[in-house]
């Protein structure tokens, strides 16, 4: 029996980098009262809120129900839950990087951009910034956070470009590990740190076996950033579209 449904975030719940829709807002509100749920993505925290608890609010999400949403962030190296005393999050660990490897990781990934000619600094619009610093994980956005959907989807859909770029770094750096995520994402981070190492933890906070644990994501394919939980034995539902993931929902609304 399963107890927690687990998902990635942009293209599994939401179109990328953009709010989840009062639809997927109403169904995973509903499933709160039935299921943990655990989103787990390379986003920082704030992007959470922004994305998907802010939309469920709205929708009516009580503080009782937030209780059952754990957000495992930056590929679960942090979790926040939601304290219905203090009507708050808190931070329950954190595993993050020394100023030593951020400043060392943003380095190799602008310079392999560079050599490779994927730096494109002038697409970026005011304020924004290719790489960003998430403290647990350093995540290189090619064309910035607010960019357009459509330009987003342009810019790699094959995932060549990063996969160059990837490789590049990984000569430079191979103390560290690179890995492709969202649209136009890479991320950066300690070895092991990947969505296995989340998914790990959140069988030991939430107190539950793989067997237990229904996951959604769309790069379940080999060398995707939701692979890893494929490779650690957990039931698993690849999406296309956040769409997908609706359909799936419903599905199991209906028969709880």
């Amino acid at each position: 029996m399963k107890k927690v449904l687990s998902f990635d975030v942009d293209q599994t719940l939401n179109v990328a980098k953009t709010p989840i829709t009062s639809e997927m807002a109403e169904l995973l509100t509903r499933l709160l009262d039935h299921y943990e749920l655990a989103p787990i993505s390379g986003q920082k925290f704030e992007q959470f809120i922004i994305q998907v608890v802010d939309p469920m609010v709205a929708y009516g999400a009580t503080p009782e129900q937030l209780a059952h949403l754990h957000l495992f962030v930056t590929q679960g190296t942090r979790y926040h839950r939601y304290n219905t005393d203090k009507k708050d999050w808190e931070l329950v660990y954190k595993y993050d990087l020394t100023d030593e490897q951020i400043q060392k990781m943003t380095q190799v990934i602008e310079q392999s951009a560079k050599e490779l000619g994927f730096w494109e600094e002038d697409k970026l619009s005011p304020g924004d910034e290719i790489i960003e610093n998430r403290v647990s994980q350093v995540t290189f956005s090619a064309l910035g956070q607010t960019a357009g959907t459509e330009a987003k989807y342009a810019w790699d859909p094959d995932t060549k470009k990063r996969q160059q770029i990837v490789a590049r770094a990984q000569e430079l750096a191979p103390e560290f590990m690179f890995e492709i995520g969202g649209t136009t994402s890479i991320n950066a981070a300690l070895p092991g740190t990947n969505k296995k190492f989340g998914m790990a933890h959140l069988l030991e906070e939430l107190k539950v076996a793989i067997p237990e644990v229904l996951y959604f994501g769309d790069m379940t394919q080999p060398g995707g950033n939701d692979y890893p939980v494929v490779e650690m034995g957990f039931d698993t539902i690849t999406v296309e579209k956040w769409e997908d993931t609706a359909y799936a929902l419903k599905g199991i609304l209906g028969v709880v």
